[in-house]
């Protein structure tokens, strides 16, 4: 699974005009499945992105995760992080999971995080969504898990 996190002071999600999931301080993740990934998949991306330090802490260094701050997370699923660009000029979305596996595991994805930490809230998948955010730093990591030499099919 691949997670795009971005700290940001505010963020929100829109379907139709109406806003769907709106954080203050936190993480706006965006959130994808790959073809091979499992559930437990998901599990191990999520405890890391609970734990991410990303927060400055009282000397301005990035010791705070987002559970330490109790800030807000908005997933959002995104297959296109999947896309594979390395030839041609329109990707691949061979290494996206299919719609169905996608959407299960998002699920997953946002029924754990539920679990484990409050404020969260969510886009909604396969929907035309537009994301507001005021992206804090800038600070944007891109995690993932299993590696891509782990995935079969995942690019490099």
């Amino acid at each position: 699974m691949i997670a795009l996190l971005q700290r940001v002071s505010k963020a929100e999600v829109a379907v139709d005009g109406e806003v769907i999931g709106r954080i203050g301080r936190g993480l706006l993740v965006l959130v994808c499945a790959e073809r091979n990934d499992v559930p437990a998949d998901a599990q191990t991306l999520l405890a890391k992105l609970l734990n991410f330090r990303v927060f400055p802490d009282e000397n301005g260094k990035m010791n705070r995760s987002v559970a330490d701050i109790s800030g807000g997370l908005l997933l959002v699923p995104q297959f296109t992080l999947a896309a594979d660009t390395r030839s041609g000029t329109r990707p691949s979305f061979t290494p996206a999971a299919a719609p169905e596996k996608g959407r299960l595991l998002f699920d997953h994805f946002v029924e754990c995080a539920r679990a484990k930490h409050t404020g969260i809230e969510t886009g909604r998948f396969g929907a035309d969504m537009q994301v507001s955010l005021t992206n804090d730093g800038p600070v944007t990591f891109w995690l993932q898990f299993p590696s891509p030499t782990a995935n079969q099919g995942a690019r490099t």
